[in-house]
């Protein structure tokens, strides 16, 4: 439970924003990622902004992608090295015009379930 406006309300009946994109949702994902290995813990609820997930949520789905078959080596490996870097990769640019299509065909990949899930709603996320 948790204060907001002066009354008492659980964590389910807070209003959660979902991302607008696919790749809004990755950076987010690994920017937790990063926090998390710096020492800082997620707690549910204690952002301006709370998201319909957690980052454990992204990590199963692209988990479950990759134990089907639907997400290879490749993709993790350019979602994760573009993820970090905070930037995908530049199809104008020679040498990574080979990752922006896995990047693609990745984010792709996972749109299905992400939304499924309401993770992302491209008509209100932000």
């Amino acid at each position: 439970m948790h204060r907001n406006f002066g009354r008492m309300m659980s964590l389910r009946d807070t209003p959660t924003l979902p991302f607008a994109k696919v790749e809004d949702v990755w950076f987010w994902y690994i920017r937790c990622q990063k926090a998390r290995d710096a020492g800082a813990r997620f707690v549910a609820g204690m952002n301006e902004v709370v998201r319909p997930c957690d980052p454990d949520d992204v990590y199963r789905i692209a988990r479950g992608l990759w134990q089907q078959g639907t997400l290879k080596l490749h993709h993790l490996q350019v979602l994760f090295e573009y993820g970090r870097r905070e930037t995908s990769p530049d199809p104008r640019c020679e040498e990574e015009s080979w990752a922006h299509r896995y990047w693609d065909e990745a984010l792709d990949r996972m749109t299905t379930p992400l939304k499924e899930k309401g993770i992302v709603d491209e008509e209100r996320g932000a």
